[in-house]
């Protein structure tokens, strides 16, 4: 767990701190069991006692003496633990692309509401019917880098980067999909030099 910020900084005092180590350190255990409770794993509740102990040895200046020491490092116990919850549920789902399938990719897709890709939803977002036919009956590899290279505007080495594959693969796959694409939609500027202008009078 990374500590991303803690109180303001006191100036050490060598009293304050004999103090809070006299003080806290027989409720290490029982916090560590409150811990435990929340984050139901080990190694979390280390990591939670820890930033409570840093966070209430931050604000131990502020500390009233004679008040209850047990519930004031709980209320800390219990903030630190929401604050860290919260910033989990905002984080993305970090996973090793080392051992990611094809499948795992399109499982995690389907969870999230839509198992469609990038270039399906961007072929639907275009008007003309006979490109969005001709970019899906490009093989896999042909349209994906037509997508990066000339819908979305990378560069061939951002493409190659991408998708994982050598630059020149990306260029020569970029060069056959135009051609593809060409010869697929060459009826269209066929059709409209057949029709004639409509004239105006």
């Amino acid at each position: 767990m990374t500590i991303t910020s803690l109180p303001a900084r006191i100036t050490p005092d060598r009293e304050l701190s004999v103090r809070f180590a006299r003080e806290a350190e027989p409720l290490f255990e029982v916090l560590t069991r409150g811990a435990r409770r929340l984050t139901r794993n080990d190694a979390d509740a280390e990591d939670l006692l820890q930033d409570t102990l840093l966070h209430a040895y931050a604000g131990f200046a502020s500390f009233q003496e004679g008040s209850n020491l047990k519930a004031w490092l709980f209320r800390i116990l219990y903030n630190r633990w929401v604050s860290t919850h919260r910033a989990k549920q905002r984080r993305v789902t970090e996973v090793s692309s080392d051992n990611l399938t094809d499948g795992d990719l399109a499982g995690t897709a389907a969870r999230q509401g839509g198992s469609r890709s990038a270039e399906a939803e961007v072929l639907d977002a275009m008007p003309d019917g006979d490109v969005k036919a001709a970019m899906a009956a490009m093989p896999e590899g042909f349209r994906e880098v037509l997508f990066y290279a000339d819908i979305e505007g990378y560069t061939y080495a951002e493409t190659a980067e991408i998708l994982a594959i050598p630059m020149g693969t990306v260029m020569s796959r970029v060069s056959r999909a135009r051609q593809r694409l060409r010869v697929a939609l060459a009826h269209l500027a066929h059709d409209r030099s057949a029709t004639p202008e409509p004239c105006i009078a």
